[in-house]
């Protein structure tokens, strides 16, 4: 996220200060009680959609996105067909019930999806094949289901850009330089790589707050004390520190652009977090034939859910910079009141390559950043080479206190 704002601290004469910290919201944000926002703005007919061409012009055959041509390829006779990727505008919605209702549904392409019953995964796939196992965890556990025609469209996606002979490299050059590992590791030749969009909802907001808190400011007394020196008792002094308190207040604006929420169940949190960001110019407004051939997962995290988890990460950053506003040396008692206007929303997709590997019998998960290549995974340790690192580095610690007590 993207915050930037301004601030206006004030502090007063010495005394207790006041204030109360809660979250205010538009009415319009607010959904009823039962039914989730999407649930209450949807409409019972079809937002109006259409269906992609995905089928090669000079063949017939079904068309596949290429990251390495950045085209769609026909696998078959090897024709071409660009992406127009000028057409269209990235939408951001304000986070209303009839923004909500507004926005298209469905992939706008013909899917069914494989509902993982081991991590909860639901992502999309093309045909009638019913033998798919998760890309995410691998499992076989998976039930073919019709998709999702009410889940809200896309506005935007990151195009796959990194194709399968660089994750292919990847993987290796990953896999020989981890350090403590077992060295039949480095021997993995066969892992399971699978392209897949990521689901996940950025949200903007305009932030006002009111702060108030307890500022100290710190001075120095001199202090006489008596120890014994010699067996005789002495007066000596010292400095010590005290702090003077005073209340202050103030409040600052604040605009945040993009929080992100990842809407997946499939990818490892952890992973996803280490995994880096998305550098955010390569959006491009969605289009059906960027997914042509690949995964699609379809959101977990409904766009109510992931405000709430963007709300409390605006609302402890706000708390954070309110608190680098207070003056003086230290500070306690700090309470916030925010309000939180101008909530707007879009539906975004992520390229990643799930990657899985076995060794020994147990799986392991390792992603691939689909934009800028960055590799991320899960890999067991030799816990006989730590325990000879470790012995070594007392060995060596064992020389360097004798050589030096032998000076």
């Amino acid at each position: 996220m993207s915050p930037s704002g301004s601030h206006s601290p004030v502090t007063g004469p010495a005394g207790e200060g006041g204030g109360g910290g809660r979250i205010g919201l538009s009415p319009a944000v607010q959904p009823p009680p039962e039914r989730t926002l999407e649930e209450v703005a949807y409409q019972s007919k079809e937002s109006p959609r259409a269906e992609a061409d995905l089928t090669c012009d000079d063949c017939g055959a079904p068309l596949r996105w290429s990251p390495d041509v950045g085209a769609l390829t026909c696998e078959y006779c090897g024709a071409h067909r660009a992406v127009a990727v000028a057409q269209g505008t990235i939408v951001e919605r304000p986070l209303t019930r009839e923004a909500v209702a507004s926005a298209a549904r469905g992939l706008g392409r013909e899917v069914r999806v494989l509902n993982c019953e081991t991590c909860d995964a639901r992502v999309t796939f093309e045909g009638a094949s019913v033998s798919e196992a998760c890309p995410f965890c691998g499992s076989p556990g998976v039930l073919s289901q019709e998709a999702n025609r009410h889940a809200l469209r896309p506005e935007s996606l990151i195009p796959l850009e990194v194709g399968q002979e660089r994750v292919k490299a990847e993987f290796h050059r990953w896999i020989h330089g981890l350090w403590f590992r077992p060295n039949a590791l480095k021997e993995t030749k066969r892992f399971d790589a699978i392209g897949v969009y990521v689901p996940a909802w950025t949200y903007d907001a305009e932030v006002h707050s009111d702060w108030s808190a307890q500022s100290g400011t710190y001075y120095y007394v001199t202090e006489r004390y008596t120890t014994r020196e010699n067996g005789r008792s002495v007066t000596r002094t010292r400095q010590v520190q005290k702090v003077r308190w005073r209340p202050a207040w103030g409040q600052r604006d604040d605009s945040y652009d993009d929080v992100l929420v990842i809407a997946s169940r499939g990818i490892d949190g952890k992973l996803g977090q280490r995994l880096g960001p998305f550098a955010a110019e390569g959006l491009v407004p969605y289009s059906p034939e960027y997914l042509a051939g690949w995964h699609a997962e379809e959101y977990q995290t409904d766009l109510e859910a992931g405000w709430q988890e963007a709300k409390g990460r605006i609302e402890a950053s706000q708390r954070s910079r309110c608190a680098g506003d207070v003056p003086g040396d230290t500070q306690r008692a700090l309470k916030v009141q925010n309000r939180i206007t101008d909530i707007r929303w879009k539906h975004v997709l992520l390229p990643m390559w799930s990657v899985t590997y076995q060794f020994r019998g147990k799986p392991y998960a390792v992603l691939v950043h689909g934009q800028s290549g960055r590799i991320v995974g899960r890999a067991p340790y030799s816990w006989i080479k730590i325990l000879l690192f470790v012995l070594l580095l007392l060995a060596v610690a064992a020389v360097i206190t004798a050589t030096t007590q032998g000076r």
